[in-house]
């Protein structure tokens, strides 16, 4: 009833208000705040007077400053306020020199800000499903996530069987999780939020992501990774028989060319090739033949004292002078 009554009030002072030609002040301000983008926003009331611009400003030091004066948007961008402590905003019509009363906001982007949902990967491996998470980024901040200003944040894991109404919650401390146990050749689905304990305060959460465990795409994924691994296999085999084939050729082709190699004649091959089987090599004679006639030889010395010579053994004949002459005595 009082409800009603101050919005019927509200209307009828709005109307006379346009009547009397003053600017009705915005409409339904709000803070659009999710992971401290913080968004000031509000509705352009009625007025059959004009267009109407709108002027926001936050509370500085002892004093308001502008943050969007003379838009004729109806949001104001307020995200480089400090993320703790109260900050008092507000905003207002205008027309020319006309302006309406401000509307006063109070906001404190600590408290106040919405959770966005984290970023999720999920990988099916054999009965489980491998989870890595990532907590919301901060606007304007390219390497803070939420995670760095809530000391005491956790994950809220949730999951289910695809097409069934029982989902099972796991609570994560960590950025990444790991689910067991799950039945084979089943479909699940995961998403995830963030959640601080000491407010019990919970964000917003992410898109379902589905997973098949078991699943015909996770056995071809295992064959093509297998045929991967074989090809490169095969490819490095047949880089190193290559590498191994120029490096010789290179080998043979320099041994070649500061050494070449020197030819035996026709005759020393064919001897070599059937070496004699005595130890002396050139003084060693062929075997003798036993058809072959050989005269014997004596040799003979003269003895100068008493100038005798003395009888071939074996009644040979001695060595004479040629045409068979002995040899005269020497004279006195």
């Amino acid at each position: 009833m009082a409800r009603g009554l101050r919005g019927w009030l509200g209307g009828w002072l709005l109307a006379a208000a346009t009547a009397l030609g003053m600017v009705p002040p915005p409409e339904n301000v709000r803070m659009n705040s999710v992971n401290f983008k913080n968004i000031l926003e509000w509705e352009s009331p009625e007025f059959p007077n004009g267009t109407l611009t709108f002027t926001a400003q936050y509370l500085g030091y002892r004093k308001f400053q502008d943050r969007c004066a003379g838009t004729n948007a109806t949001e104001c961008d307020f995200s480089d306020l400090s993320k703790y402590g109260d900050h008092t905003l507000r905003v207002r019509a205008e027309r020319g020199a006309e302006h309406s009363a401000w509307v006063n906001l109070s906001f404190c982007p600590v408290d106040d800000t919405v959770i966005g949902p984290p970023g999720m990967r999920v990988e099916a491996l054999a009965n489980s499903l491998h989870i890595h998470l990532l907590a919301p980024r901060i606007e304007k901040e390219w390497a803070w996530t939420m995670k760095n200003i809530y000391s005491l944040w956790v994950y809220h894991v949730e999951y289910w069987r695809n097409g069934s109404d029982t989902r099972h919650l796991v609570t994560c401390h960590y950025d990444f999780e790991v689910l067991r146990n799950l039945a084979p050749w089943t479909t699940y689905c995961v998403h995830v939020r963030g959640f601080l304990p000491n407010q019990n305060r919970t964000g917003r959460w992410s898109e379902p992501v589905c997973k098949g465990i078991g699943s015909d795409d996770s056995i071809l994924s295992w064959i093509v990774v297998a045929v991967v691994l074989a090809a490169s296999v095969l490819a490095a085999c047949l880089l190193l028989a290559s590498c191994s084939a120029l490096l010789w050729s290179i080998y043979k082709g320099t041994k070649y060319a500061f050494s070449p190699r020197n030819t035996l004649p026709q005759h020393l091959k064919e001897f070599l090739s059937r070496p004699p089987h005595g130890r002396l090599l050139f003084l060693s004679f062929p075997p003798a033949d036993e058809s072959d006639v050989f005269d014997k030889l004596s040799v003979v010395t003269e003895d100068a004292e008493s100038g005798e010579r003395p009888a071939a053994p074996g009644g040979g004949r001695g060595l004479g002078a040629p045409g068979g002459a002995a040899c005269p005595p020497a004279g006195p």
